[in-house]
């Protein structure tokens, strides 16, 4: 199979194989369903969130991803010693010259155990349909070179069996739980904790244009944590957090912190006052950025802003620019109600 030409080629550059590697965004903490599907239901009665990525402009056509996902809980009034959680999840990605585009809809089902009133044990599964496609026509091949320029009128020499194709994708995640203390601006002790486990494309799906071809999407492993832990008497918090994929040849290692500055909190009796929050941070992603973000929360929403900051060695021609993101997000109920939110 001929090499790809440069717009098709930079679409795959940072994925390590062609159609071997999945979206991610910096503010993983913001997409749940992106991470496990064990995370549905699992932190709020409803969760829903929209998220925007744009990448690498200043290399190539620039990567552009949307996801929107929505969660909830259901049968926690019926059942004391759990409850069931449902999500969905639905994303596009545009990559490349070429216009790679991968649209996934996904639904998740979870179950859940409270073993005490400070832990809780989660499972889940996800099932859904992906599509890929790609315009052939935006991209340039080795076979239009005739030695002394670029001929588009030439034969690519490349055979495609088509342009689109569907595919049937699985996963599953397991999550735990421990969350203990009171957050009260005025006592600040609590310790929210998560860490989760997850398999996807566990049916390894067919992903290839060519005929010729029969490439597997290779399975994703992601390791995934997250805590906020209050600084007693104080309005700080610290809130780190990490994820690990491993997908075929090609890992990802993002680690770091935001701190978080809780300027009030809802009413106790009327309501009237909402609570309020701001976070400031950085992550770094092994051996490729480091991402500043921040985070602003009021009542039920919160809206999530950071930048990749490009240090790998793509940096001479990205000229360390990387991407923005955005997300924002509801809950319900509120990260600011005056009452024991340690308690599942």
């Amino acid at each position: 199979m001929q090499s790809l030409g440069l717009g098709l080629a930079l679409s795959f550059a940072f994925t390590g194989e062609a159609m071997a590697q999945d979206i991610h965004f910096s503010q993983f903490y913001m997409s749940p369903l992106t991470l496990n599907p064990a995370c549905a239901g699992a932190f709020k009665d409803v969760d829903a969130t929209l998220n925007y990525r744009n990448q690498w402009g200043s290399v190539s056509s620039p990567y552009k991803t949307m996801e929107a996902a929505v969660d909830l809980r259901a049968f926690q009034k019926k059942w004391k010693s759990g409850f069931l959680g449902l999500g969905l999840n639905v994303y596009n990605d545009v990559a490349g010259d070429g216009n790679l585009t991968t649209t996934m809809v996904d639904l998740s089902l979870a179950g859940h155990v409270r073993i005490d009133n400070h832990q809780l044990l989660s499972a889940g599964v996800q099932g859904g349909f992906g599509q890929s496609s790609i315009q052939v026509s935006n991209l340039s091949w080795d076979n239009q070179w005739n030695g002394f320029e670029y001929n588009s009128q030439l034969p690519s020499g490349e055979t495609f069996k088509n342009q689109s194709f569907l595919y049937p994708d699985v996963g599953a995640g397991v999550l735990y739980q421990y969350n203990k203390g009171e957050m009260y601006v005025s006592g600040n002790d609590n310790l929210q904790s998560d860490i989760g486990f997850s398999v996807s494309h566990i049916n390894q799906p067919m992903q290839t244009f060519y005929a010729s071809s029969t490439d597997q999407l290779y399975m994703k492993y992601t390791l995934h944590g997250n805590m906020t832990f209050g600084l007693k008497n104080t309005p700080l918090s610290l809130m780190p957090g990490f994820v690990f994929y491993r997908q075929g040849p090609t890992q990802e290692i993002m680690v770091g912190s935001l701190v978080k500055y809780t300027l009030k909190e809802d009413s106790k009796y009327t309501g009237y006052v909402k609570g309020a929050s701001i976070a400031l941070g950085a992550y770094y992603r092994w051996n490729d950025a480091v991402v500043i973000s921040s985070l602003m929360e009021f009542a039920n929403y919160a809206i999530g802003v950071s930048y990749d900051v490009n240090v790998s060695d793509l940096r001479t021609a990205s000229n360390g620019l990387g991407g923005i993101e955005l997300a924002l997000r509801y809950v319900n109920p509120s990260n600011f109600l005056y009452q024991n939110k340690a308690r599942f």
